[in-house]
């Protein structure tokens, strides 16, 4: 499948500038989608743009407003909004390089793979890409995309870049608001290590692909089973269990784990923590 350009620019470090290619990272051609249909007929149901003054209105009509008091609007004219130019517009500008561990997960947001934009940016594009690879930074730089500056985190991957949009930390909740209720009382040392324990038994490389949306595909399935006229398979409900107190519970899930890990797979666990000691 040919990919498709999302948007062309520039990736500019200090003086050097590298022609670049972006595209979307984000696959949304198997996400089930639902349309909204009258009950009765199951006709499409249409959205009307409504003026409370003047009834329907055509989409032409439409201009861009901005409340700054209760009912009360700005218009911004779309050529007065084009007349906003930043040095970003076009250009993907690294201002800094910072450690991965420094980049808090909280502020990635959408990811987009870039690629040179043509065989003549190949050479400094790679030059580019290896450096940072060599350096272990990934690059923090702004960029306007969809009318708005956002700011990006660039790393290497492959032969090209990706790079991820950020929220800025206005956008993010102060964690303090939601866990000052949370008291400290200290912790007892024998669950504690259990629950240790248990995370550890259950810790394995990550590997995402052996992930899929469980809940997206047995929607599809029960699809399927109406077109097709025939009853759907039912997921079985699991009833909830018995509640167990903390330590009962860490001491069965221990041992339900250690029971479904092959004796050899033990053996050689223990061999390692022997060496590691």
């Amino acid at each position: 499948m040919k990919t498709r350009c999302n948007w062309s620019g520039y990736l500019k470090v200090s003086l050097v500038t590298v022609p670049i290619r972006v595209y979307t990272a984000i696959n949304t051609t198997e996400k089930i989608t639902f349309n909204q249909l009258h009950k009765d007929c199951h006709q499409r149901i249409r959205q009307k743009l409504v003026c409370p003054v003047h009834g329907e209105v055509a989409r032409e009509s439409l201009v861009k407003g901005y409340e700054y008091a209760t009912d009360q609007f700005v218009v911004l004219s779309d050529t007065e909004l084009e007349t906003v130019r930043l040095e970003t517009t076009g250009t993907v500008e690294l201002i800094q390089f910072v450690r991965p561990d420094e980049l808090d997960p909280m502020y990635l947001d959408t990811p987009y793979y870039v690629g040179p934009d043509g065989a003549v940016a190949e050479e400094s594009f790679g030059v580019l890409r290896e450096a940072l690879r060599r350096a272990k930074r990934i690059g923090i730089g702004r960029v306007v995309l969809g009318g708005k500056e956002k700011l990006v985190a660039l790393k290497p991957a492959s032969k090209g870049f990706v790079f991820f949009t950020l929220r800025y930390p206005a956008e993010i909740r102060p964690a303090s608001a939601y866990f000052e209720p949370i008291s400290e009382q200290p912790l007892d040392a024998a669950q504690t290590a259990l629950a240790q324990k248990l995370i550890e038994s259950k810790s394995a490389p990550l590997n995402l692909s052996n992930f899929t949306d469980r809940y997206q595909a047995t929607v599809l399935d029960l699809i399927k089973a109406k077109v097709a006229g025939t009853e759907p398979v039912m997921v079985p409900q699991h009833e909830p269990g018995k509640v167990l107190k903390l330590m009962e519970a860490l001491r069965q899930s221990v041992a339900q784990t250690e029971r479904r890990v092959p004796a050899a797979s033990r053996k050689n666990s223990r061999k390692k923590l022997a060496i590691a000691a």
